[in-house]
């Protein structure tokens, strides 16, 4: 599934990205490697609040559904 098809509050492991190299990098160097567990915190219209490793951040919308996800 893809991550912009999280509900609020639930942990998902990161399965692959299909982004843009720059991007998929930007968000490796954040934490966001293949098996790293992601929590959904928060969805909003345009973005999503993910932590990851102890950091929060946000995700627009275009860039989480590019990003595959399995439910823990």
């Amino acid at each position: 599934m893809k991550l912009a098809e999280g509900l609020k509050n639930s942990v998902y492991t990161v399965s692959g990205m299909n982004l843009p190299l720059k991007i998929e990098r930007r968000l490796e160097t954040l934490g966001m490697v293949q098996g790293a567990k992601i929590t959904l915190l928060n969805t909003k219209d345009s973005a999503l609040v993910v932590a990851i490793r102890g950091a929060r951040f946000a995700l627009g919308k275009e860039i989480a559904r590019n990003i595959d996800v399995t439910y823990l």
